[in-house]
C-alpha cells in the first residue's frame, strides 16, 4: 500500500443498539437519538462521513419508525433504512440495532456503542467501549 493510500479515510461499518422504554414513538425516538449522539460522539463523526445507516427492531418495536430519530437530529443528507430483526427464539426482545455506515481517518478504530443491556448482546466488545 502506497503512503498516500495509507492516510486515505477508510469505509466503516460502526454497530450499536439500545432499549426502549416502551413501544411508544416518544420512547423509540429518545433510545434512538441517544444511541446515535453517543455513535457520533465516541467515533468524532460529522454527518458529511456518514454514508448510509440500517436501522431493525425487534418484532415488539413497531410504534415508529428509529430512522426518524436520526432525521430530528439534522441528517438529512444521509440514506437510512429500518427493517425487521429475524425473531429467533430466546433473543433479546425490545431491541434497536444500527448499522451506520461511514469514513473514519486512517488509524482510528471503530467504536461500537451498546446501551443498558444490550452490551450483553457483543460481551466481546466491553473493552472496545
Amino acid at each position: 500500500m502506497s503512503e498516500a493510500a495509507a492516510d486515505q479515510p477508510r469505509v466503516t461499518a460502526i454497530r450499536g443498539a439500545v432499549q426502549p422504554g416502551a413501544n411508544a414513538a416518544d420512547e423509540i425516538l429518545e433510545a434512538t437519538e441517544r444511541l446515535m449522539r453517543e455513535i457520533v460522539a465516541v467515533n468524532e463523526l460529522d454527518p458529511d462521513q456518514m454514508i448510509s445507516a440500517i436501522f431493525t427492531t425487534t418484532e415488539d418495536i413497531d410504534a415508529e419508525f428509529p430512522a426518524a430519530a436520526a432525521r430530528r437530529m439534522g441528517l438529512n443528507d444521509v440514506p437510512l433504512m429500518c427493517a425487521r430483526e429475524i425473531p429467533v427464539p430466546g433473543a433479546m426482545p425490545g431491541v434497536i440495532r444500527v448499522m451506520l455506515h461511514c469514513y473514519l481517518p486512517a488509524g482510528r478504530k471503530a467504536r461500537h456503542v451498546y446501551l443498558g443491556e444490550t452490551r450483553n448482546l457483543r460481551a466481546d466488545l466491553d473493552a472496545a467501549q
